[in-house]
């Protein structure tokens, strides 16, 4: 637990104060220990506890860890995809693709897939014990004349050179960095679980389109299934509680294909989660002074491009060589932003596009998109994917500050 009042720095340590111990701020601090920088974490919830199913990390994320010496540690709890489908629910393929139709990429075309607990657990596990602190809910920044400090509930309090707000898209230090403007909604919404593999399941993975909907399906290790659901829905919907939940979602599915009833059938009641689908609008400006935004608390992005965690650890990377990179603060965070805000506005933007397309009712705008998916050429799709998974946080060129 945060104490009431902690002591100021030394003016020679450099301490780096972080707002959020998920994925985004546990890479954040293992990177900055990396390069020689004291980090200390802050984050709300009680404890360790990832909210959430699963996770795909493509080889730019694996890169990172691979920077972090941590690539075989997650290799070890999560398991190798070997492809995956676009696919209509009436069980009409558009794209089938497997490691073997993209193997000129090489390395690049590793794609990982785990629980993101776990995930989160290899993270924290590297750190030394003490370096999160749990129980503390951020409130704001201010400024100070060694760097800036963050307050927490119960008046405590954590000064720092740097105060990085990793703490998610309903960020606190971005409230008050950027004004509190509401998350932009994507039009549906999302149910997601784990259960055990179905007895004769017939193994097809990725995602499968509706009218409206659709729903994607991964395998996880020890014989586990990762599926989320997807539904337009009006903004404030929500979703029936435990076993109305599951007999919704039952109803809705009922006619995919894939086994897809099978795979809804065999999750437990309290495994499902739900949430609204939200991003923000890319923008300019990621810090004030000594303080700065990562991840989500930035550029979040809906989930269409398995993109979300690997952008909040490319940044992370990024802001630590940054740091290194420039002995005067402000320097390092506008090379920061420079080198990262192009290439996260255009996944946002991508994302949010290709799920408007996923979700298109109107038939003949889903026929025209289904033709669009089926003639694609395979050189396209190689190409398109090379930019997304081939960029490398540990070696793009900085941008001047």
């Amino acid at each position: 637990m945060l104490l009431s009042v902690v002591a100021a720095l030394p003016s020679d340590e450099k301490t780096v104060v972080v707002i959020g111990g998920g994925i985004g701020g546990l890479t954040l601090a293992l990177a900055l220990r990396q390069a020689g920088f004291p980090v200390q974490v802050y984050e709300q919830a009680p404890e360790l506890a990832e909210v959430g199913a699963g996770i795909t990390l493509w080889y730019n994320a694996v890169r990172v860890l691979e920077h972090l010496d941590l690539a075989e540690a997650v290799r070890q709890v999560g398991l190798r995809a070997n492809g995956g489908v676009i696919a209509l629910h009436d069980g009409r393929m558009l794209v089938e693709a497997s490691l073997e139709s993209f193997a000129a990429l090489g390395p690049l075309s590793e794609l990982l897939v785990l629980h993101r607990a776990e995930l989160q657990r290899a993270l924290y596990d590297r750190l030394p014990p003490g370096t999160v602190r749990f129980n503390c809910r951020c409130t704001g920044y201010a400024h100070t004349e060694a760097g800036a400090v963050a307050h927490f509930e119960g008046r405590a309090s954590a000064p720092g050179w740097l105060v990085v707000g990793a703490d998610g898209l309903h960020s606190s230090i971005r409230a008050q960095l950027k004004g509190p403007e509401p998350p932009r909604y994507a039009g549906y919404i999302c149910w997601r679980g784990v259960c055990p593999v179905p007895a004769d399941w017939c193994g097809t993975t990725g995602e499968i389109w509706g009218k409206g909907d659709r729903f994607g399906v991964a395998r996880l290790p020890g014989d586990r299934l990762y599926w989320f659901a997807v539904a337009n829905a009006p903004q404030g919907t929500q979703s029936p509680a435990g076993a109305a939940c599951k007999e919704a979602l039952l109803q809705r599915f009922a006619r995919y294909a894939f086994d897809v009833p099978r795979i809804l059938a065999a999750t437990p009641v309290e495994a499902i989660i739900f949430r609204e689908i939200s991003d923000r609008r890319p923008v300019r400006g990621w810090s004030d002074g000594s303080v700065t935004l990562l991840g989500d608390a930035v550029h979040p992005t809906t989930p269409n491009m398995g993109q979300g965690a690997a952008m909040a650890m490319e940044s992370a990377l990024v802001l630590v060589r940054c740091l290194r990179e420039h002995t005067e603060l402000g320097a390092a965070l506008r090379s920061y932003e420079a080198t990262r805000a192009v290439r996260t506005q255009r996944i946002t933007n991508t994302s949010w596009t290709i799920g408007k397309m996923a979700h298109w009712e109107s038939s003949l705008a889903r026929r025209m998109r289904n033709l669009m998916f089926e003639r694609s050429p395979r050189k396209l799709r190689e190409r398109q994917l090379r930019e997304i998974v081939g960029y490398d946080a540990g070696r793009v060129p900085l941008a001047g500050g």
